[in-house]
């Protein structure tokens, strides 16, 4: 005998993942893509507290998971799994700034949070997910090191200007910077953030945004307007992509299709594509 139809309703609510061991499964079924999440549940588990928001499913882990956030970052489930995680989400206080992840599921996502939470300030549905497993391809730039404590302020001239350029909006805004400067220094602090100095003033840029027990996800890769086109770029890159490669991870960034010059750069260290990503920013 079946059960009955409020029964099986029940059981496809969207619901809290509490179980630590089933969540870190299906992260290491996509660990390129999943790194975002997983650098958080590797170091702090599973508690929300902890992680800075909730872990979504619907059926299971194994069949769907969804993180809400900061960013709203989709990670499996169907039409429907995502649907749901899409009403549920609008249902609540919108904490979010962006949805990030795989293209397949975030674009579908977006669809029907759309006329809720649109319009967008930007949708960017084809970004090319890259990895690099070995060592890079081209030389390394040696100069390229550790930013110290000491050196936040030049760095930060240089992680604005690339933060406004990438996402079009400045830092600063609402509280004169504060928040955006306590992430920046514990970025340093944690020794991911990375940069070429001359003469006092960063000419490359590039972080370990996130940073799993098997992937390292590189971001904010900005080179001094004045210096573009002498391939710092890629010898910055290669040197932090090196790093990463050392400690026996995969070194990984997503970058924007249409930026040419970027996806060249990456493809000269050596990183190649494998998926696409979608990122849909918020006001």
């Amino acid at each position: 005998m079946s059960a009955p139809s409020e029964f099986r309703l029940d059981q496809r609510r969207v619901s809290v993942a509490r179980d630590a061991a089933a969540v870190w499964r299906v992260l290491e079924e996509d660990p390129i893509g999943s790194c975002m999440v997983a650098a958080r549940v590797a170091d702090h588990g599973v508690d929300p507290r902890m992680i800075g928001g909730e872990l979504w499913t619907r059926g299971g882990v194994a069949e769907s998971l969804c993180y809400a956030g900061a960013n709203l970052i989709p990670l499996r489930g169907t039409a429907a799994d995502l649907t749901a995680f899409a009403d549920k989400a609008v249902g609540a206080i919108r904490r979010c700034s962006s949805l990030v992840g795989r293209a397949e599921l975030v674009v579908p996502m977006w669809q029907r949070l759309a006329d809720s939470w649109g319009p967008a300030r930007d949708v960017r549905e084809s970004q090319p997910l890259m990895a690099l497993h070995s060592m890079p391809a081209c030389p390394m730039d040696t100069e390229v090191r550790q930013v110290r404590p000491d050196e936040l302020d030049a760095y930060l001239v240089a992680a604005v200007d690339m933060f406004i350029g990438e996402v079009g909006v400045d830092p600063r805004a609402g509280d004169g910077g504060r928040a955006y400067r306590r992430r920046v220094a514990n970025l340093i602090a944690a020794g991911r953030a990375w940069a070429r100095f001359e003469r006092g003033e960063v000419v490359f840029k590039a972080e370990v945004g996130s940073q799993s027990p098997t992937v390292g996800q590189i971001q904010g890769v900005w080179v001094h307007p004045d210096r573009r086109g002498h391939g710092l770029g890629a010898g910055g890159t290669a040197m932090l992509a090196a790093v990463l490669v050392g400690t026996g991870r995969i070194a990984s960034l997503y970058v924007n299709d249409f930026n040419e010059v970027a996806r060249s750069t990456y493809e000269r260290v050596g990183f190649t594509q494998v998926g696409t990503f979608a990122t849909v920013l918020l006001d």
